[in-house]
């Protein structure tokens, strides 16, 4: 059977989500890294279906630098952090993952129910990209989670950068895309906060010998 341009996107779109969540139940530093370069890629493959389905050939050109910042060079960069500071490899999250997979589907449920009203009331329903605003939102809501129940520096990136797939997934699925100059500024804002956050992260593991960003309470102390 055929898949067409809604299939295929839908697809892509699901593989970007699944991704979120098993990142969500992993403990593993290193997988968080190759999940995202895994979620990186899928976006950039979905924006490569976008641009061929919706004939906006501005998008390819930002869906070439996903792939090549977001799904190598980036997870390339925290890889090279990760080795340098010898961080541990365990995540510790401080909310157990029986229960983080339990609150982010109920985040996966409230972004769903939050967009259903958009879809039908600003013409996105008759649209190649009608699902991925709710997945889009979705994926945002894991990557804050992310976020806020993770100890380590280098957990927190990766939420955030999760939560700014998310924001591309969003503005890939209402408008088909943001004007060039503010495609290449994101990417531009997101490769210097990650060499920023990983230089971040390396004094906090010279200062304390470790990575866990609650030690940082101390301070108010």
């Amino acid at each position: 059977m055929e898949f067409s341009s809604v299939n295929i996107i839908d697809s892509l779109a699901a593989i970007i989500l699944l991704s979120s969540f098993i990142g969500v139940a992993s403990n593993r530093m290193l997988s968080l890294v190759r999940l995202f370069a895994i979620q990186s890629v899928a976006l950039g493959l979905l924006a490569l279906a976008v641009a061929y389905f919706a004939d906006a050939p501005h998008i390819y050109l930002v869906a070439v630098l996903t792939l090549g910042l977001k799904g190598l060079v980036i997870p390339w960069m925290l890889l090279y952090v990760m080795d340098k500071i010898k961080t541990d490899k365990e995540v510790e999250p401080m909310v157990g993952i029986p229960l983080s997979l339990m609150l982010c589907g109920a985040l996966t449920i409230v972004a769903f129910y939050i967009t259903q009203p958009i879809i039908f009331t600003s013409g996105l329903v008759d649209t190649i990209t009608k699902n991925c605003l709710a997945i889009s939102l979705a994926v945002v809501f894991i990557g804050f989670f992310t976020m806020i129940s993770r100890k380590k520096a280098i957990t927190q990136i990766m939420g955030l950068l999760t939560m700014e797939n998310g924001l591309f997934l969003a503005a890939i699925s209402v408008t088909y895309g943001m004007p060039m100059i503010v495609e290449f500024g994101i990417f531009f804002d997101i490769l210097v906060a990650v060499l920023i956050m990983g230089l971040f992260a390396f004094r906090i593991n010279r200062t304390f010998d470790t990575v866990d960003t609650t030690i940082l309470r101390r301070l108010r102390d």
